[in-house]
């Protein structure tokens, strides 16, 4: 860039380093003349000016508006069946409410997972996306009974299992039944109990039994392999981040899921953050609706700025606000007003909600100035302002 060009548009840092470092690139790669940069440093001055917000603008209330009036034009309840496997996704307004309410489990737990360079083909995939699926004991048996006589549950296994898996199953199913004596015999699987154990027991015994864990990673329900571009891509119904991550053949990276507070464990605060940010958005697009990306980013801060992730209602951000009277706006109003007199809190009307409440003038925009005036007289006799 010129002197003459940095001199005009960079004074006072006007725009980011990072911002002059994209304008510079842009400008090698697209070959621009002098006049043409200034015209492009002068464009990107006019769109990042309109960036800024004034002091006293109430960006939060902004905020809440701006995503709630285009959420009321979503579809009250929306399902997408991604792919042949038929894994039903919520979206929609169910989907907004899960993540502004921060769910501990969605209703829809997905993760999609990149693999490295080296094993991003279809037949790595596949073979991966084989392995990490979950299979309880039902998907290797046929049959199941129970022998009262003589106390045992019997299971029919499938023909031609992998005496590896059988070895699991019996591991699994020790460590589950301590008390039962577990054997295989062709391809009838037995459990024998003691004589003295509870005829209802035995009934729960049997139908919790097949699903008993034996091979995958739990929680990965179903899995589809698709391509994206130039990577294939592992799509799953089901959430185990912390187990998936340790595979080699897996993008640290790149890998996600849908779970805000699994990710909160994982990977910190900072990626819960980007979950909600990403998620948000992405309910959104899908609907069609064009929210500006900087609404959800205060919303999105305000759950987790905290170090932990907070719901927006009751129990969360609303529920934490300093007011009594701005808490008790929002839910549970005889409950708030109750415990602030019992501590005897006292109410600063510092903030939106409790000045129109009481009638008072916001603290917002132009009512967040006190401007004192003195009236005297000046030198020569007339009123003097200052």
């Amino acid at each position: 860039m010129s002197q003459k060009s940095q001199m005009k548009y960079s004074v006072s840092d006007l725009l980011p380093r990072r911002v002059w470092n994209e304008i510079e690139r842009v400008s090698k790669e697209r070959k621009l003349t002098e006049s043409q940069k200034k015209k492009l440093i002068e464009e990107v001055i006019k769109h990042y000016s309109k960036a800024f917000f004034e002091p006293g603008e109430a960006i939060g209330i902004i905020a809440a508006q701006s995503i709630s009036e285009p959420a009321t034009q979503m579809t009250m309840r929306t399902y997408h069946f991604a792919g042949s496997a038929g894994i039903q996704v919520t979206l929609g307004l169910p989907r907004m409410i899960e993540i502004f309410d921060a769910k501990k489990e969605p209703e829809t737990p997905m993760m999609t997972i990149y693999l490295k360079k080296e094993y991003n083909d279809i037949r790595h995939a596949k073979k991966l996306a084989d392995e990490i699926k979950e299979r309880n004991l039902q998907f290797y048996a046929t049959d199941i009974r129970l022998d009262l006589e003589n106390f045992q549950i019997k299971i029919r296994l499938k023909d031609g299992i992998k005496k590896s898996v059988l070895d699991t199953i019996l591991t699994s199913l020790q460590k589950k039944f301590k008390e039962a004596k577990v054997r295989i015999r062709g391809s009838v699987l037995t459990l024998e109990f003691p004589s003295d154990t509870d005829f209802k027991k035995l009934q729960k015994i049997k139908k919790v039994i097949l699903y008993t864990h034996v091979s995958g990673i739990s929680g990965i329900k179903n899995v589809i392999v698709r391509k994206e571009g130039d990577d294939w891509v592992i799509n799953t119904l089901g959430s185990n981040l912390s187990e998936i991550l340790k595979l080699k053949e897996v993008d640290v990276k790149r890998t996600k899921t849908n779970n805000i507070h699994e990710t909160e464990k994982v990977l910190g605060i900072e990626a819960a953050r980007n979950v909600i940010i990403q998620e948000a958005m992405s309910t959104l697009q899908q609907q069609g609706l064009n929210v500006d990306i900087r609404h959800i980013l205060l919303v999105a801060d305000a759950m987790t700025f905290s170090g932990r992730v907070k719901a927006v209602g009751r129990y969360g951000v609303a529920g934490s606000k300093a007011s009594v009277l701005a808490r008790a706006a929002f839910e549970e109003t005889i409950k708030h007003l109750t415990k602030a007199a019992l501590k005897a809190e006292v109410d600063e009307f510092k903030g939106i909600f409790e000045n129109v409440m009481v009638g008072q003038v916001v603290p917002a925009g132009t009512g967040m100035v006190e401007l004192v005036a003195t009236f005297g007289r000046g030198e020569h006799g007339s009123r003097k302002e200052d």
